[in-house]
């Protein structure tokens, strides 16, 4: 059993974030991952090698060095083909997406639920607001030409509560962020500004190509209290906790291998997940067992329904923000 002591949960509901050092078992938990992820790359690099965008699908090189280079010789960060989750619009009926049973099995993992449990209760809802972060060093990285920054970088200061739709505010929404290898601050390991979650929702900016990096939306410096952050370097099986309104980026990535990192959030059952259009799953009901979803092909199927559907209809509305904001002028 994996469930967090007293002074872990008081330690996160003073703090607004808590580390839990070696709760995955690095062979047991995490490498049927990476194992599955081989095979995405495998995939990856042969549909780019016949197209001609590559020249060659370098099955030699170890996994970070092989998607560094794929990325740098085809001049595009393949993100989404890794992913999850879809992208927020423009989905297509082949927008690309990984929804194997390793991921699967591991958003049910029972030693991450029995901490989760213990943070928001024993009715726990996987929230879609799910993603994989294969960051490559970002000397290394493409270019997008219209921002001048890395296509994929630094992700900029933000609540999790801010990029989800109004409708989940009250929800006790958990993340949960761990490496699928060591996340230090030389290869970009998150950082958190403790306490913060007992300020509020603080007012996010739709990022420009001087803000921000030109990626997503931020916090701005002024409604920040960035002088307090922390570095929460994570050896791989160690595990961070973080509540909604926790203010938190990631360092830029500055090794010379990829940072491999899981996002993943949960919910008491029934309340919002902020992200409607996108189907979550029972992960673990103590009152309702029958209810929870243990078929990793039927939750793979949730995906490509949704897929299908969104690909047909208008772009679903996800952000509160406005970019006309006169806070953020």
């Amino acid at each position: 059993m994996a469930h967090l002591t007293q002074a872990q949960v008081a330690h996160f509901e003073e703090q607004g974030y808590l580390v839990v050092e070696d709760l995955f078992d690095p062979e047991q938990d995490l490498h049927p991952v990476i194992f599955e992820y081989e095979g995405v790359l495998d995939r990856l690099a042969q549909d780019l090698y016949d197209k001609g965008e590559i020249s060659s699908t370098y099955d030699d090189l170890p996994f970070g060095d092989r998607l560094t280079q794929i990325y740098a010789e085809s001049d595009k960060v393949h993100a989404q083909y890794f992913d999850f989750s879809l992208p927020q619009k423009n989905v297509q009926a082949d927008t690309p997406m990984w929804v194997g049973p390793a991921i699967f099995q591991l958003l049910r993992n029972e030693k991450l639920l029995d901490a989760v449990e213990s943070l928001i209760g024993p009715e726990i809802y996987s929230n879609p607001v799910q993603h994989v972060r294969l960051k490559p060093p970002e000397h290394l990285c493409p270019i997008n030409e219209e921002t001048g920054h890395v296509q994929l970088g630094a992700t900029p200061w933000h609540q999790d509560n801010g990029v989800v739709t109004p409708d989940a505010d009250e929800t006790d929404m958990l993340t949960v962020w761990f490496g699928l290898w060591d996340a230090t601050i030389e290869n970009g390991c998150l950082e958190v500004v403790p306490r913060s979650h007992r300020e509020g929702l603080l007012q996010h900016c739709h990022a420009t190509a001087a803000t921000s990096r030109g990626f997503g939306r931020h916090i701005p410096d002024q409604f920040l209290r960035a002088e307090d952050r922390v570095p929460i370097p994570l050896k791989r099986g160690g595990v961070l906790f973080f509540h909604r309104l926790n203010c938190h980026c990631s360092l830029p990535n500055n090794s010379d291998n990829i940072r491999w990192s899981f996002d993943l959030r949960y919910n008491p059952t029934g309340q919002p997940t902020g992200r409607s259009p996108f189907p979550g799953f029972v992960a673990r009901s103590r009152s309702n067992p029958a209810s929870e979803l243990h078929d990793p092909a039927q939750w793979a199927n949730l995906w490509y329904e949704t897929r299908l559907r969104l690909s047909q209809s208008e772009n679903p509305t996800f952000n509160r923000w406005k970019v006309t904001d006169p806070a953020c002028a």
